[in-house]
């Protein structure tokens, strides 16, 4: 009965093993995330630049960074960015995007005046997984989300495939 009771315990102990040892990248993606949604949800639109907004570091984007082979393509969402508020800057290497933008609206009524005030400070650097040609970048702005295509020096050969007969 000892000998019963005892195989059970062992087949009962497991290691529990945290599901962030191995993803601390998307673990980092939670909390980025949440940083940028507490300050947008907490930062009211119409607050004057230097109160609340100046307590938070400029806010990171949202990027995809993905390979096509001869160039990488990075998308960036930039909300109420315009292109002429936009700062790029390729190395290498990396990219470094920083864009701000100020708002301000005023209207004036019989016995009172209301000003609202917004700014919107980015800034995202990334390291990127090959070499580019920072002098044939080419970006375009379109309904607030920035493509960026950075051609590689050394394009990344297509995987050969070979078709296989199943019998």
């Amino acid at each position: 009965m000892a000998d019963k009771n005892e195989n059970n315990n062992n087949s009962e102990k497991r290691e529990v093993v945290p599901f962030w040892r191995s993803r601390f990248d998307e673990l980092d993606r939670v909390f980025d995330n949440f940083k940028r949604d507490f300050e947008h949800v907490f930062t009211p639109s119409f607050a004057p630049a230097k109160s609340i907004q100046h307590m938070f570091e400029p806010s990171t984007t949202a990027c995809d960074l993905v390979d096509e082979g001869d160039k990488f393509v990075i998308t960036a969402d930039m909300p109420r960015i315009k292109k002429d508020e936009i700062n790029l800057d390729v190395g290498d290497d990396y990219i470094d995007i920083s864009a701000e933008h100020k708002e301000s609206d005023e209207e004036k009524k019989k016995k009172y005046i209301r000003k609202e005030h917004s700014e919107v400070s980015i800034r995202r650097r990334m390291s990127l997984p090959g070499r580019v040609k920072p002098e044939n970048v080419n970006a375009k702005l379109n309904n607030g989300i920035l493509t960026i295509e950075l051609p590689k020096e050394k394009p990344t050969p297509q995987p050969r495939t070979t078709k296989v007969k199943v019998e």
